[in-house]
């Protein structure tokens, strides 16, 4: 590495960790200020508070990280053309694709530690910061208890369960209607019964106290029961609690594992699908304003550069806007999962690329 590629990149890196480190404190006091009236009000304690800014850490840097790696392409680059520095480098011969190629090396190492830590160590905080809430701040206990779940066990049988108890694993008032065929149509058989429970020695659910009714086209049987297993129930008391748990809980492994079962159980996964896919593509946002950063700083601008710093702080948000909006398309089955997450990537790529080509060089 020469001289000069080490000089740009430690102006760069500390830029962008004191950036980080500035983003994070302004997130932090502004959720506290949020939260401080639930925080008193719940008598929660101080060393519980800090434990759960520390869990909420991660989050942050997984969100703030484009951001201060564009401040950083920013200010390094806006400093080294006001110091006539870059108009020196230029004069030596040194061009645009070399003058980024070690910014863009460091965004490209941190996206893929981002994939990494966005996909185990930002899901393991959030656990944690999520168990916080649930216990001290008595937020989204539907997570341990659920009322009104349906389910969609393969293609033909569907479950309604009134109550769930996550500690217990056991339902109250609970349907399971099996269907003739995949339309879901015409009702074959339906249990009803009070009671239905998890044995995680045989992975088998037992209902209790209930009525089974078979139809056909002579009419209806009804046969009560005391007690039925099920063995061929594919779904766990984890799938219903997983039902409505955000992707950001889980990591990839759990992720894939549940739309692996979900599609399994029959279910439309392209939500989970573009979240999944999204786990990867979002930390490659940082090569990506980078690519837009450097173009408007690399040459000495009239309009100074505030205005600089303001049209690319636009174009990085309008990248977030555009991930988020296509991500609506993707959950409604409108576009391929995968295309859905790496869309604003590939859009904003190619944008980045033409505003390279037009900067004199």
């Amino acid at each position: 590495m020469k001289l000069l590629d080490r000089y740009i990149l430690k102006q760069f890196i500390l830029t962008t960790l004191f950036g980080l480190l500035v983003f994070i404190t302004i997130f932090v006091i502004i959720d506290l200020m949020e939260n401080l009236d639930d925080f008193l009000d719940n008598n929660v304690e101080t060393p519980i508070i800090i434990q759960y800014y520390i869990a909420f850490t991660p989050e942050i840097i997984k969100l703030m990280t484009p951001v201060a790696i564009l401040l950083s392409s920013l200010f390094t680059t806006g400093k080294l053309s006001s110091n006539n520095e870059l108009t020196a480098m230029k004069a030596s011969g040194m061009s645009i694709y070399r003058y980024m190629t070690p910014l863009l090396c460091v965004a490209l190492v941190v996206s893929v530690v981002s994939v990494y830590f966005n996909g185990w160590i930002v899901p393991y905080a959030n656990q944690q910061k999520f168990g916080i809430e649930r216990t001290y701040l008595h937020k989204g206990v539907e997570s341990v208890a659920r009322t009104n779940i349906y389910l969609q066990d393969g293609p033909r049988r569907i479950i309604y369960i009134s109550f769930f108890e996550g500690q217990s694993n056991t339902g109250s008032r609970v349907s399971l209607q099996e269907f003739t065929d995949a339309n879901l149509l015409t009702i074959s058989q339906r249990w009803d019964a009070s009671s239905i429970s998890w044995d995680s020695t045989t992975r088998t659910w037992t209902m209790k106290n209930g009525k089974h009714r078979i139809f056909t086209r002579h009419g209806e049987q009804t046969i009560p029961f005391v007690e039925i297993t099920f063995s061929d129930l594919t779904f766990s008391p984890k799938d219903i609690i997983k039902k409505v748990e955000k992707p950001a809980e889980m990591n990839y492994t759990e992720l894939r594992e549940f739309i692996r079962r979900q599609q399994h159980s029959g279910n439309d996964v392209a939500r989970w699908m573009v979240d999944y896919y999204g786990k990867v593509a979002f930390p490659f946002a940082s090569v990506i304003v980078v690519l837009f950063g450097v173009p408007f700083s690399f040459g000495k601008r009239r309009s100074g550069l505030a205005l600089q710093f303001g049209i690319s702080v636009a174009i990085c948000f309008v990248y977030l806007a555009f991930m988020k909006i296509s991500e609506v398309f993707g959950y409604n089955g409108d576009l391929n999962p995968m295309l859905t997450a790496w869309l604003a990537n590939i859009i904003f790529f190619t944008a980045g690329i033409i505003s390279i080509f037009r900067v004199n060089k």
